[in-house]
């Protein structure tokens, strides 16, 4: 019997996608070969184990496919050991604690207003923050990791691990002075490369790898995969510790995870064979080429950006100027077939829940072959839109912030250049279709 319910559910998601403008930079679409490798029967198997070491029989292919999973992730980022069963990215960093770090030892992280991650060492209410110590750097004023700061601070607390990866952070690394800052307090330096994993296979990001202890990623960003994670193990970190593979691999399984998901395994394969072809650098170089030119379009417009701008796929809207907070202005975008995520911006008062800005990036509209003169079509959008809720401006107070926050949703529904803007969306997402 066909379950009508969930399949009709699917249906409108499949057309919400198709008909609005995905912008949150950590979403994208995966090919129709990855999303077929997802519902096989590779979903019925069980593999506890590695391959060629698996504690139920009848993985002759599973461990082929895990292979190749492998052998691919070592050759497009050039390292030599690789898990791939972690089932996403915050599991994949837990491992990797569980793996190299012993209970009240130190993980100097970002904090999560900058654009920091909750396993990146978030005090008091993450795993990572609760079972091990948290030390966190901040920005500065312009919302720049300050690696002087950084440097201080890692001498001060020496930390046995140092986590580099943010959320929110539109600026690239410089992995050789996180390096040397590892080095002057023996610490790891993992580098969290979630966000720009496709960034960095396509030749547009500066890899890691040369520098890096551990480098993890989730797969579902801007490699266009689906939601999993990998853990790679790179030649300095074998230097280090000869035995760093072995550890990671026992630390995912059995120390956090079970039998792996192989119809997941299945689509990471397919999402790496994808990425190493020569099309997915042009993919790559276009992702930063928009949103170059949707940053400087926004700026242009009167917009502030968090860093005045970005170098990578993704920006923050500073929305502080216009006396806004992000509920507003991501809702009021929602309804005009914009898709953003409300986010804190550095240095925020304003509480997590009701923060100061707006994140948006380019991964998903370029996936389905929009340009430049795309993006200046969506800045405009975006400037009107915002422009439409100028009058509902942050309350301090709850209750009247309840009060407005109800009126606004009444009323936004009925404004006519959203409805206006929402079609004109719509026309623009016919002309390029979805993957």
């Amino acid at each position: 019997m066909k379950d009508i319910q969930i399949t009709n559910l699917i249906k409108k998601e499949e057309r919400r996608q198709r008909d609005t403008l995905m912008m949150i930079p950590s979403e994208n679409y995966a090919s129709k070969d990855v999303l077929k490798a997802l519902g096989t029967v590779l979903s019925n198997k069980y593999s506890e184990g590695y391959s060629g070491a698996r504690y139920y029989q009848g993985n002759k292919f599973i461990d082929q496919i895990e292979t190749l999973a492998i052998e691919r992730a070592k050759k497009l980022f050039g390292v030599p050991h690789v898990n791939v069963q972690p089932y996403s990215g915050s599991p994949a960093n837990s491992a990797i604690y569980f793996a190299l770090l012993k209970p009240g030892d130190k993980i100097m992280g970002l904090m999560l207003r900058p654009g920091g991650h909750l396993t990146h060492g978030h005090p008091d209410v993450t795993f990572s923050g609760k079972y091990f110590t948290p030390v966190q750097y901040d920005v500065d004023i312009n919302g720049i990791i300050d690696m002087e700061s950084v440097a201080k601070l890692a001498k001060k607390e020496k930390p046995q691990i140092i986590v580099v990866g943010t959320t929110a952070y539109p600026r690239v690394f410089d992995w050789k002075k996180w390096r040397i800052i590892a080095d002057s307090v023996g610490a790891y330096l993992l580098a969290d490369i979630s966000h720009i994993a496709g960034l960095i296979a396509g030749g547009v990001h500066p890899s890691p790898v040369p520098y890096a202890d551990i480098v993890m990623t989730t797969t579902h960003k801007t490699l266009r995969g689906p939601r999993g994670a990998m853990i790679l193990v790179t030649d300095v970190g074998l230097k280090k510790d000869p035995e760093m593979g072995k550890k990671i691999d026992r630390g995912v399984f059995p120390g956090l995870q079970g039998g792996p998901h192989d119809h997941q395994t299945a689509s990471i394969a397919i999402t790496l064979y994808e990425a190493l072809s020569p099309n997915f650098k042009k993919y790559a170089a276009q992702i930063v080429a928009n949103a170059h030119v949707l940053s400087k379009e926004l700026m242009s417009k009167g917009l502030t950006l968090t860093t005045g701008g970005t170098d990578n796929h993704l920006m923050v809207i500073d929305l502080r100027p216009l006396g806004l907070y992000g509920n507003i202005v991501a809702e009021a975008l929602e309804m005009a077939g914009i898709v953003t995520n409300r986010n804190s911006v550095p240095h925020d008062e304003n509480p997590p829940f009701y923060p100061s800005g707006i994140r948006l990036g380019t991964p998903a509209v370029t996936s389905r072959g929009m340009k430049e003169g795309e993006m200046k079509r969506i800045a405009g959008w975006i400037v009107e839109v915002i422009d439409e809720v100028k009058e509902y401006r942050f309350k301090k107070d709850k209750e009247e912030r309840k009060v407005m926050l109800k009126n606004f949703r009444t009323e936004i529904k009925r404004n006519k250049r959203i409805k206006e803007i929402e079609k004109e969306v719509k026309i623009l997402c016919s002309k390029f279709p979805t993957p």
